[in-house]
């Protein structure tokens, strides 16, 4: 199949604009696997769409052939089998085409909003800087982008998060994280931006046109609280450092929600990944310990949900319901590093394990809702298929 595509079908040269500057050639014969860059999946899009028009002609061409066949002898009649084979073919290459652009990659988009003072300035940019070395870790498939001080604008933002709608897939995990000051009028959220703010409501349009269907918001700026309602949706997890628009004190949250990505003791159960559920209780226990120390009375208190209900809670576990998708949206893979010199073959393995690991570490925060029997034969079932899957990635 993969021979058909780079030989039978004329799509060799695909040229498509990733960005406004320069121009790309989509060579099908030298990148198999078209994700290692930001810029590899308007291609992509662009070889399938030229793989559908090419498949489109299948029915057309089948009946021109019938009807010539029909007024021919033998010759006529062998076309319409061929005609068939080479629509399969083609369908069968359009299928193999597609299952290369689902390798899952890692989107985030960092943003650190208005200081105000310069002191607020400088720490929130930095925070900004360091989130985004620790993202980098993540590999070769992650596209990290950071917006900070005069670049952190209104506009800038809704182009980097619809540029993230054409780019991301359903299959990708995609996370937003805001830094810096929020307010909250008693009707809307706002992030405080150089120029027009963004409300709550309008980041919101702009997430739910983006089709990954793991989404993270962390929300990290004062007020933040107030953000939830407008933020929550199905299949999304939203974290905020405050628990309502009340809480106006510029957080600590966001610092320590940095060395949550630093810290191994942030990876609780020492997979090597460290999960967003890990890095909320990890960020939630060194802010509460910070107010301790310093005898202070606490004006923030971080909250997470990811039941699309618009109500966070403090300890998300079994028996409120929450944390089920933070507990399998993995925010730090440090192995990833070992990855990068893996062959194509084995860093699939290795994805594979880690969805492997997803699942149980889900499967294990469902126990309370299943039978002894089911929870020990489910597990059983996912132990060995990850038991499987190592000794294919160590061979």
């Amino acid at each position: 199949l993969y021979y058909y595509i780079s030989n039978s079908l004329p799509l060799a040269t695909i040229s498509c604009p990733p960005d406004k500057q320069t121009s790309q050639v989509v060579d099908l014969e030298t990148e198999p696997r078209p994700r290692g860059s930001g810029n590899a999946r308007p291609c992509l899009v662009a070889a399938q769409a030229a793989l559908w028009g090419r498949l489109a002609t299948c029915g057309g061409l089948a009946t021109r052939q019938k009807n010539a066949a029909e007024n021919t002898s033998g010759a006529g009649q062998e076309t319409r089998p061929k005609t068939r084979w080479h629509c399969a073919v083609r369908i069968a290459a359009l299928l193999l085409l597609c299952a290369l652009s689902a390798y899952p990659a890692n989107y985030y988009i960092t943003v650190a909003g208005l200081g105000g003072l310069p002191e607020y300035e400088a720490q929130f940019t930095k925070w900004a800087a360091d989130l985004e070395k620790q993202l980098q870790a993540n590999g070769a498939d992650t596209h990290v982008v950071t917006l900070s001080g005069n670049a952190a604008t209104r506009q800038q933002v809704e182009q980097a998060l619809t540029r993230a709608a054409s780019e991301v897939a359903p299959g990708d995990a995609f996370a937003l994280f805001l830094i810096g000051h929020g307010t909250f009028d008693g009707t809307d959220y706002k992030i405080n931006l150089p120029g027009p703010d963004l409300t709550a409501a309008e980041l919101a349009g702009l997430l739910n046109k983006i089709p990954a269907q793991r989404q993270l918001v962390v929300n990290m700026t004062s007020a933040s609280g107030a953000s939830t309602a407008a933020l929550a949706k199905k299949d999304r997890i939203v974290i905020t450092a405050t628990k309502s628009g009340t809480e106006k004190n510029a957080p600590v949250f966001a610092r320590y929600w940095i060395d949550a990505l630093r810290d191994p003791a942030a990876d609780a159960d020492k997979n090597g990944t460290v999960s967003a559920l890990e890095a909320f209780r990890y960020t939630e226990r060194k802010t509460t310990g910070y107010f301790e120390a310093e005898k202070l009375l606490a004006t923030e208190h971080a909250l997470l949900t990811d039941t699309a209900k618009g109500n966070g809670v403090r300890d998300p576990k079994p028996d409120n319901g929450q944390g089920v998708l933070a507990a399998a949206f993995p925010i730090l893979r440090p192995h990833t590093q070992i990855a990068a010199n893996l062959t194509p073959e084995k860093q699939k393995l290795l994805t594979r394990k880690q969805d492997i690991e997803a699942k149980i570490d889900r499967l294990k925060y469902q126990k309370a809702a299943l039978s002894e029997g089911e929870y020990k034969q489910q597990l059983t079932t996912l132990l060995l298929e990850l038991a499987r899957t190592q000794a294919e990635i160590d061979r």
